[in-house]
């Protein structure tokens, strides 16, 4: 079956840097778009970031300028650099495999990674 892994989470201070993996298996990971959504308590989870498979990517106006999503095909995984973090950044944040091309369907998630900004 599909599993996703995230890593890298933790606890930052304002202005720092994070970066986090997430480790997919299962699936041919090259054809499916993935993301990064985020979650703070008491509120939805949003989509912070999109790659496609060809790499094109999206960002959150929120996150623009400071966050850069990646991947490797070669290493089935997808990363998140967090840069200019700020308290607003904490949540949850959540690994997502599409199914291939289809962005708007939910696929398959992670289990969270807790980011925490200090200010």
């Amino acid at each position: 079956q599909v599993q996703l892994v995230e890593s890298g989470g933790g606890l930052v201070q304002a202005g720092g840097s994070l970066r986090l993996s997430c480790a997919v298996s299962g699936s041919i990971f090259r054809i499916n778009a993935m993301a990064w959504y985020r979650q703070a308590p008491g509120k939805q989870r949003d989509l912070v970031a999109l790659i496609t498979s060809m790499g094109s990517t999206n960002y959150a106006d929120s996150v623009k300028g400071r966050f850069t999503i990646s991947r490797d095909n070669a290493k089935n995984t997808v990363y998140l650099q967090m840069n200019s973090l700020k308290p607003e950044d904490t949540a949850v944040y959540y690994c997502n495999q599409k199914p291939g091309s289809r962005i708007y369907e939910n696929g398959y998630w992670g289990q969270g990674t807790q980011v925490t900004v200090s200010s």
